[in-house]
């Protein structure tokens, strides 16, 4: 029997990743987004990681889509990938998007066996 998929599961599956137009491109300002229920699975026990995502960027003429930005960080749910990789994906793809002046994502994950892990990469758009 084939499992019928949630209304949540199926937003998730088909969501993309979307950018808007800014109503301010003239003005340097910064947007500083925490989702705070980051989770991806360790490529070598499978065992589930969580973090904090904190997204800080200067926009240019697009902004990043906020409900488009939840459904995609739920995507990771289900991936293998570390915490290195998780983070500079995640600022490549969102960069892909919205096209920044500025932009830095950390990821700050759960301590697991005594260890504690923050990576941050930034990205600064060639003038």
């Amino acid at each position: 029997m084939t499992k019928k998929l949630k209304r949540g599961q199926k937003a998730i599956l088909t969501s993309r990743l979307t950018a808007v137009k800014n109503q301010y491109p003239q003005r340097d300002y910064e947007v500083d987004i925490t989702l705070p229920e980051f989770t991806c699975l360790c490529p070598l026990t499978g065992y589930p990681d969580f973090a904090t995502i904190r997204v800080k960027y200067v926009p240019d003429k697009l902004l990043l889509e906020l409900k488009s930005l939840k459904l995609y960080i739920n995507k990771f749910r289900g991936q293998e990938m570390y915490h290195e990789e998780s983070v500079n994906r995640i600022l490549d793809e969102l960069i892909q998007v919205c096209q920044p002046r500025w932009m830095e994502v950390v990821g700050d994950f759960n301590p697991r066996g005594n260890v504690k892990t923050v990576v941050k990469a930034d990205y600064k758009k060639e003038s």
